[in-house]
């Protein structure tokens, strides 16, 4: 079939279009992610874990409403996703919005852990999604309160540091977003090629950055080649990090920019789209379970059944309230 405006599209690209690579990978992350996730008799009792022994902290109304609004947030976001992925029969049509209610659902939930972790004053949650991304390096990642894989993170982004560790994470592991995901060794190799991809794209975003600083420029060069341009570099790239929500940023970006039209442009790929929308409600589900277990044990004692029960009374989403109920 010919494809009319890939041909045009490939006249303003410097480098050959592959939209059956841009399908695949995206495909094949989320279908990592909810391979790795997808087993409850396993899960559940990691979440259980995890959170068993975390404590309330001292009282903090204002800190505890945040929690509240950003959970209904991301339910919101979830009731949505159910409705696309059972109420819409030809999945191609709500590729876009899917996408952007998953990355809300995730989003919503991370803020409401951030919330959560602070003792007694209003965090600096950002709306600037960098600086959030950063927050929650600090917060939750930095204190090991998420399951694996959405813990999987390189605290740098110095090449060489961050390089290495993924390949401590890797270990004799070879599988890429290149194969279809078979069974949790595949989905772990796809989840840790998507970390890597995404460090090499925050890497060039970065340094493209930094060469066009003033303090920079006024090392007197225009590239890292010398020793005091690399250190300068590094000081920077240092403070940097990839980590899941800056993940899961680029991958919203897909709705907005040339590869949503790949998801949706070319072949019919129905039957894998249909996988794809239920994979971003299943991985958005175990996110949002994490963050309720958790959220629930650090607000007010006996505040989160309270909300539970408001939401059930008075919420107008056809969404399971079981989803906000924590483990």
């Amino acid at each position: 079939m010919p494809t009319w405006l890939l041909g045009r599209l490939q006249e303003l690209s410097n480098e050959p279009l592959q939209p059956h690579f841009a399908l695949q990978g995206a495909t094949n992350w989320l279908r990592s992610l909810s391979k790795l996730t997808e087993n409850e008799s396993d899960i559940e009792p990691q979440i259980q874990n995890l959170y068993s022994s975390i404590p309330s902290r001292v009282n903090c109304r204002e800190l505890d409403t945040l929690v509240f609004e950003n959970i209904h947030f991301a339910f919101q976001n979830i009731a949505a996703l159910n409705a696309l992925n059972n109420d819409v029969e030809l999945k191609q049509d709500i590729c876009n919005s899917a996408i952007i209610c998953w990355h809300d659902s995730i989003l919503f939930s991370a803020r409401a852990m951030i919330a959560s972790f602070y003792d007694d004053e209003i965090s600096n949650i950002h709306n600037d999604l960098k600086l959030l991304s950063k927050t929650w390096q600090e917060t939750i990642i930095d204190n090991e309160l998420i399951i694996s894989p959405f813990s999987l993170n390189v605290p740098t982004l110095v090449k060489k540091d961050a390089e290495n560790l993924i390949k401590s994470y890797r270990g004799s592991n070879s599988y890429t977003l290149d194969y279809r995901v078979k069974n949790e060794t595949m989905a772990l190799g796809g989840v840790l090629s998507y970390l890597k991809g995404t460090l090499g794209y925050e890497l060039w975003k970065k340094e493209t950055l930094i060469k066009e600083m003033v303090e920079f420029k006024s090392l007197g060069v225009d590239n890292f080649r010398t020793k005091k341009a690399q250190q300068y570099r590094d000081s920077i790239l240092s403070e940097n990090c990839v980590n899941f929500l800056v993940q899961a940023e680029r991958f919203r970006g897909k709705s907005n920019y040339r590869d949503s039209l790949f998801l949706t442009y070319g072949e019919n790929n129905s039957e894998l789209l249909a996988q794809f929308i239920s994979d971003l409600l299943s991985v958005s589900k175990v996110f949002l379970k994490c963050a309720v277990s958790y959220c629930s044990r650090r607000v007010e004692p006996g505040t989160w059944d309270l909300f539970v029960n408001d939401i059930e009374e008075n919420t107008c989403l056809t969404e399971d309230i079981e989803v906000i109920t924590p483990l």
